[in-house]
C-alpha cells in the first residue's frame, strides 16, 4: 500500500469527520431569492468535497486512478472517476448526499437508467479516444451519506450495473 495514498486518505478522513456537507443554513424572507442559488453552490460543494473523498478513499483501498471527471464534447455525461481495481478498469460514479431526514433516499439511488446509459456511452468514448487494448471493465457505484457532526458513510457497490444495448 503506498504510503502516501494512506497519508492522504487519513487527511481527507480527519477533515471530514464532521460530515462533507454543509450545514442547513436557516434562512429569513429577504434571503429566498438567492436561496436557489445558494443551494446549489451548496450541493456542488458537497459533489466536489464527496468525490475527493472518494477519491483517496479509492486509492486507499487498491485503486490506481487514472481520470477524474471525464468528458467528451458533444456526448452528455461525466464519468466521475476512472482507475483500475487491480486488473479491472473501473468506471466509478460517486453520488453524495446529506442525510437530512429519517426517509432521506439513497445517494445510489440516483443512478437511475438515464445516468447508467450516459455513463456507458461516457466509458466507450474513454476506451475510444484513450487507445486501450481490449481490457476487462466494470461499472462501480459509490455512495457516500454525510451526516451532519459524523464521519460520512460509505458504500462501494463493485459491478453495480452492466452495459445494455440501448
Amino acid at each position: 500500500m503506498p504510503i502516501f495514498a494512506r497519508l492522504m486518505y487519513g487527511l481527507v478522513s480527519f477533515a471530514s469527520r464532521r460530515g462533507v456537507s454543509d450545514a442547513p443554513v436557516e434562512l429569513n424572507a429577504a434571503q429566498v431569492q438567492s436561496a436557489e442559488a445558494t443551494r446549489k453552490a451548496r450541493a456542488r460543494r458537497t459533489g466536489v468535497r464527496g468525490e475527493t473523498f472518494a477519491y483517496w478513499y479509492l486509492r486507499r483501498h487498491g485503486y490506481t486512478m487514472i481520470a477524474t471527471n471525464y468528458t467528451s464534447p458533444g456526448i452528455k455525461g461525466e464519468v466521475d472517476l476512472i482507475g483500475y481495481d487491480g486488473d479491472v478498469l473501473a468506471f466509478i460514479e460517486v453520488k453524495t448526499r446529506s442525510a437530512s431526514g429519517q426517509f432521506a433516499a439513497k445517494p445510489e439511488d440516483a443512478v437511475n437508467s438515464a445516468k447508467r446509459r450516459n455513463v456507458c456511452r461516457m466509458a466507450r468514448q474513454f476506451l475510444r479516444d484513450s487507445r486501450i487494448p481490449k481490457v476487462p471493465y466494470r461499472f462501480d457505484v459509490m455512495a457516500i451519506e454525510s451526516r451532519p457532526g459524523q464521519r460520512p458513510l460509505v458504500r462501494l457497490h463493485k459491478c453495480a450495473f452492466v452495459e445494455q444495448s440501448w
